[in-house]
C-alpha cells in the first residue's frame, strides 16, 4: 500500500484531472500526462510498478494495482 500511496504523491504534482483514475480487470490507470512528468518521478514512477501506457503514450498503467 505503501507504494500506491507514494505513486499518487507523485502524480498530485502533476494536477491529475478530476476523475484520475481507472481500475479495469487486472490493470490500474491514472490520466496523467506522461509529457509533463519529469524524468526523475517517471524513474520513480517505473520502480513503484506504474509506467507508460505503450500504445498511446497518454496515461500510466499499472498492474500490480489494478483489479483481481
Amino acid at each position: 500500500m505503501e507504494d500506491l500511496i507514494k505513486a499518487l504523491c507523485i502524480f498530485a504534482k502533476y494536477d491529475p484531472p478530476k476523475n484520475p483514475t481507472l481500475c479495469e480487470h487486472g490493470i490500474l490507470i491514472v490520466f496523467v500526462d506522461p509529457k509533463v512528468v519529469s524524468i526523475e518521478d517517471r524513474a520513480r514512477l517505473d520502480d513503484l510498478s506504474f509506467g507508460i501506457e505503450v500504445a498511446s503514450d497518454k496515461y500510466f498503467v499499472s498492474y500490480r494495482f489494478g483489479s483481481a
